[in-house]
């Protein structure tokens, strides 16, 4: 018999270090071993337990949760999962956690102080059995020089030669930041990029990406104009499309319902690009976990488009790539180290720039 995932988890609230054990033990392959307060007894209880899977509040007293994650990843090498509060502050120190080596995150939802954590209970045993099965990963690098938006080159407006559109998930902050620092800022391209993230966090997510990068990026918004050297996030809980205008290409969000769980969809973001730039269209599936996007890329094979998967080897997670390669419909399998080449030579390929007209954008 296989035996069950051990977790500890580590929150300074009494109340979450009771129902945070309760979510988990529901599935009977994650057994609970211990709980702690802070970052101080967790790290006694890391090294008493050996846990496989930590959970990991990141507001605690005396050592807290950023400093508590450096000495596990510095030490102990054991998978974090952090479980956040739903506030930008705590949106802004999740993403760095990501950034230091935590897995993935749960976000806790509204009204979980009072009791209610039904709703991130499926969520959570799923990240928790992911973090058991991914281990700890390589993927962790030390952040880029952040890139001053007031040194870049001021440049007209330019219509991109292509339209990218990128699917990640668990692991995506990182192999995002990497994919982004390595694109040059006459990237002759434009990205559109469904992340699963809750809404809340994508706005701050796009901001530190935006400031390690040479291109810019945002958080899309309905109208956006699709440019050259531009990377448009869509936001959590929302789904995003590309519309092709006589003017502009633009981008479109809507607030359909959830596709197999997922809004944002990648494979919603796929089928428009699919359907508006047919032969033309670029997807990227990236590390994540889950088959979405799957679907939607092969559509964009089937209308001729260029697909690529970044390389199972090189994901925190690989199930959502793997889910397309064995589709059989990736015209190319790409390491993360060679993802950014790959689509500057595609890019340049097709340069032809042609200047936009005048168009207001946000």
């Amino acid at each position: 018999m296989k035996e069950p995932i051990r977790v500890l988890v580590v929150d300074d609230s009494a109340l979450m270090r009771k129902l945070i054990p309760r979510a988990l033990q529901n599935d009977p392959g994650i057994e609970v071993v211990a709980t702690a307060m802070d970052g101080n007894f967790a790290l006694k209880k890391i090294r008493e337990f050996h846990p496989g899977v930590v959970t990991l509040d990141l507001d605690m007293p005396r050592m807290d949760g950023m400093e508590t994650l450096r000495e596990i990843m510095r030490g102990y090498r054991v998978p974090v999962i952090v479980v956040s509060s739903h506030t930008t502050e705590s949106a802004a120190s999740t993403l760095k956690a990501l950034s230091l080596g935590a897995l993935d995150f749960v976000a806790k939802p509204d009204g979980a102080l009072s009791g209610n954590i039904d709703s991130i209970q499926k969520e959570l045993i799923q990240k928790v059995r992911v973090a058991a099965a991914a281990g700890i990963t390589q993927m962790v690098a030390t952040l880029p020089a952040a890139h001053d938006r007031h040194t870049r080159k001021r440049k007209p407006a330019q219509k991109p030669t292509k339209v990218i559109a990128v699917g990640v998930s668990t692991g995506g902050p990182n192999a995002l930041q990497y994919l982004f620092s390595h694109l040059p800022e006459d990237f002759p391209g434009s990205l559109i990029v469904v992340q699963h993230m809750p809404e809340g966090f994508t706005e701050m997510f796009a901001r530190r990406l935006d400031e390690s990068s040479p291109i810019e990026i945002k958080e899309a918004q309905s109208g956006d104009v699709l440019l050259a050297g531009r990377a448009l996030i869509c936001p959590g809980n929302r789904h995003i499309r590309i519309h092709r205008m006589a003017e502009a290409d633009v981008v479109v969000l809507t607030d359909q319902l959830p596709l197999k769980g997922h809004r944002p969809s990648v494979d919603i973001l796929f089928r428009s690009i699919a359907r508006e730039f047919g032969c033309e269209a670029v997807a990227v599936l990236m590390t994540g976990m889950g088959d979405d996007g799957a679907e939607g890329m092969e559509e964009v094979y089937r209308a001729g488009g260029l697909t690529l998967a970044q390389s199972p080897d090189t994901c925190v997670v690989e199930s959502m790539p793997r889910s397309a390669i064995d589709r059989g419909c990736v015209t190319r399998v790409v390491p993360l180290s060679m993802l950014a080449l790959q689509l500057q030579a595609h890019c340049a390929a097709a340069r032809s720039p042609v200047a936009l007209p005048l168009v207001t954008t946000t």
